[in-house]
């Protein structure tokens, strides 16, 4: 084990190194019109976010296990019978916010806040941390661009000091959620949308921008940049990028079988974390 944790260390400070090899520098003068873009789950973070959410509750006794687990199996189904699409994904996620429906805002963000310190912050990527420092120090913002929920995408941001986040939003009435979304889940084309608004809203010229994703499902928002990275990729996406030239940085380590199966346990996690989480939070404050 401790062989193994060396390994892991010594492979995260390589991983380090070469990120800092690749992004911009500091300057006298920065690019105000360049950004960068980050997907969180398996990208950024180890995992898919609202799952660390989810098993940060369950420590809290707020749901067993056994109901994690149960999401998580016909989650997994509905990921491997290939119904990844927005639509069936929408659906999903439609399902996970109703759930929530008459639940503070507020509550989520503290139960948020704390489960990322706990939970979530020994997850992070250190490379890929150091991709978006170097960012930062270079005069660049910086935001995450997710399907998770924006309350805690904005809690991952503020944790690692970024610019801001882009989530799939909830819709919220005097501060509590309806359980309906606002607009389309943040998932595949509509996070290059997104980037697209964003960019308007901020002057940024898309042409300057890089971008850094695992999963081929964010191809357009890659492609609507003049820099995109493949993070962690699947192999459809690494694929891709050696095709197109594209920069790869992979940060994980562990045998090929678990690195395989990652984009898989991410997305049925995020569905079946969010999930697992609506039906806890709503358990705990009826309760209360």
């Amino acid at each position: 084990m401790k062989r193994l944790m060396r390994r892991r260390e010594a492979a995260e400070i390589a991983g380090e190194v070469a990120a800092a090899a690749v992004v911009p520098t500091p300057s006298a003068e920065p690019d105000l019109t360049a950004a960068a873009f980050f997907d969180v789950d398996n990208t950024m973070m180890r995992g898919a976010s609202i799952y660390h959410f989810a098993r940060g509750l369950a420590a809290r006794g707020l749901f067993t296990t056994n109901d994690l687990v149960r999401f998580a199996l016909g989650q997994a189904w509905f990921r491997v019978r290939g119904n990844e699409n927005p639509e069936h994904i929408a659906k999903a996620k439609e399902t996970a916010l109703a759930f929530v429906a008459g639940l503070k805002v507020d509550d989520v963000v503290r139960l948020g806040e704390e489960i990322y310190d706990e939970v979530m912050s020994d997850r992070i990527w250190a490379g890929t941390r150091a991709l978006a420092q170097a960012h930062l120090e270079a005069g660049q913002r910086v935001w995450l661009v997710t399907a998770t929920p924006v309350e805690l995408a904005r809690v991952i941001a503020q944790r690692l000091g970024l610019t801001g986040a882009l989530g799939t939003v909830a819709e919220t009435a005097d501060g509590v959620y309806t359980g309906r979304l606002v607009g389309d889940l943040l998932h595949g084309p509509a996070k290059a949308e997104a980037i697209r608004a964003l960019a308007r809203l901020e002057g940024l010229d898309l042409s300057h921008c890089s971008a850094y994703s695992d999963s081929a499902n964010d191809l357009p928002m890659l492609s609507l940049v003049g820099r995109p990275y493949a993070v962690n990729p699947d192999s459809e996406l690494r694929e891709h990028a050696k095709e197109h030239g594209w920069q790869i940085r992979d940060f994980r380590t562990g045998r090929k079988a678990t690195l395989i199966g990652l984009p898989i346990a991410a997305t049925a996690g995020a569905v079946a974390g969010g999930i697992a989480a609506g039906i806890a939070l709503r358990k705990h404050y009826r309760s209360s």
